[in-house]
């Protein structure tokens, strides 16, 4: 009897310092993470010029699926926040995105480094104005339409952050990296032979980067992930995500009341092929929700209830100085071979002249980094090609997550590889036939090193 007794004691003392000790995420009184998730379909009401392709010669004639803007707010254990949006449209020009973000601190608080704009980059999304609408033979109608909408793109993520931030609640947030095979870096395989071609050349960067965000008690509240490459897939004009849009739409199907969110990364060099058909766009997509939902159901990292941001902008210089009024008058001449998209450009580029403005000789673009627990996220401006991806990993780990097309989209980045190559990627800038300078891969690297160093995120060499 004293032995059952001695026994029934001891177990009572063992499962009072078992309670000591709870399971990870267990403890709701715990300071952690909360997290705050809005979402809103932003398809134009009616017909609006497409972006994306300047081949186009008329506006959109109806919808595939629709699109979203998607807002993420996280906040840590010491109340920190950050933002991240993401959108399924062609980009947002530095016009609007600065008008964004300098509305978000005024009225939330949040400064630029809490907030990250990314954009899916889709082709078969509406026109911005300013962005690339140069590159479209648009009419008074349009201008007026395009104006208007973008105005409502605006007004609807500050309100959205907003919406966003008023549902916060406790959250457990977990990363990993997936894998997924479908791009193909276009400037070394031809897309003509793309089913021909046994031995794929050139750089990539198959990540499928993803977080995942669970209230305390372990149910999925959403679900962020991303990939490097073009939403090129479909060029018709339907609205439509491509195949970002379709790996939502399937995530969400998988996971019913989750949100999912895209976002692009160094994908601007690389191209899904074959492609130019909606049954493609469904496949890549159902591939890359398979890749997230892989990553789902094995074991995930659970990132510390910590939060460091930071955000600069740095002046990327040109190889040339900014073309002249008679360079710009010789692309626009009736004996010059100038594409019409380009010369629709120079065109614009001359008004801006005409109106007295003079062309900066340096380019602010955006750099920033989040550290979420140990979990390192870069975001970077322009089209990023997917060899900043590989190099960045190679300083701060394979596991970082790295984002193109935030905060603004200017050009193309391209790597000092491309710069010496050449071709489409490596001519392009916000001058249009102005190539960059060729420092500015070093220069981009250089300060994201400064960025994460004093977000605290390890430098491997």
């Amino acid at each position: 009897m004293k032995f059952l007794k001695k026994t029934v004691l001891l177990t009572c003392l063992l499962l009072s310092c078992i309670n000591l000790f709870p399971v990870d995420g267990a403890d709701e009184n715990k300071p952690g993470w909360k997290a705050g998730i809005a979402s809103m379909v932003i398809t134009p009401e009616e017909s609006l010029w497409m972006a994306g392709y300047a081949s186009r010669d008329h506006v959109s004639e109806g919808i595939l699926h629709d699109l979203w803007t998607k807002v993420l707010v996280l906040e840590d254990a010491d109340g920190n926040k950050a933002v991240l949006i993401t959108n399924d449209l062609l980009e947002i020009p530095k016009i609007s995105s600065d008008r964004i973000r300098d509305r978000l601190e005024k009225k939330y608080g949040l400064t630029r480094a809490q907030v990250i704009l990314n954009c899916s980059h889709t082709h078969t999304g509406p026109v911005l104005y300013d962005a690339l609408s140069n590159w479209y033979p648009l009419d008074e109608e349009q201008l007026t339409k395009i104006t208007a909408y973008t105005d409502k793109i605006e007004n609807l993520i500050v309100d959205l952050v907003g919406t966003a931030l008023n549902r916060m609640e406790p959250a457990d947030i977990y990363s990993g990296n997936g894998i997924a095979r479908f791009q193909v870096n276009r400037r070394n395989n031809p897309e003509a032979l793309s089913t021909q071609i046994n031995d794929l050349k050139g750089p990539n960067d198959y990540a499928v980067p993803v977080l995942k965000i669970t209230d305390r008690s372990g149910k999925l509240l959403a679900i962020v992930f991303g990939y490097a490459c073009h939403p090129t897939v479909l060029n018709f004009y339907l609205f439509s995500g491509d195949y970002p849009g379709f790996a939502q739409k399937e995530i969400e199907k998988l996971y019913p009341g989750t949100t999912a969110m895209f976002f692009q990364g160094a994908g601007a060099d690389q191209n899904p092929l074959p492609r130019r058909s909606v049954p493609l766009a469904q496949q890549y997509g159902r591939t890359l929700a398979a890749a997230v939902d892989r990553v789902l159901n094995e074991e995930m990292q659970r990132l510390e209830p910590s939060l460091s941001t930071g955000y600069s902008e740095i002046n990327l210089q040109f190889a040339n100085p900014p073309p002249s009024k008679t360079d710009l008058l010789q692309h626009i001449s009736d004996t010059s071979d100038t594409p019409d998209y380009l010369k629709l450009t120079a065109k614009t580029l001359l008004q801006r002249l005409d109106r007295g403005e003079v062309f900066d000789t340096v380019y602010p673009f955006p750099c920033q980094v989040w550290s979420v627990g140990n979990q390192a996220i870069i975001a970077l401006g322009g089209e990023l090609v997917i060899e900043y991806a590989i190099e960045l990993k190679k300083i701060f780990g394979q596991d970082i997550f790295v984002m193109g097309y935030s905060n603004d989209i200017m050009a193309y980045i391209p790597s000092e590889t491309i710069l010496k190559e050449g071709g489409y990627e490596g001519t392009r800038s916000p001058f249009f036939t102005t190539p960059w300078n060729m420092n500015i891969q070093s220069a981009i690297i250089n300060e994201m090193i400064r960025l994460a160093e004093k977000a605290g995120i390890q430098v491997l060499k």
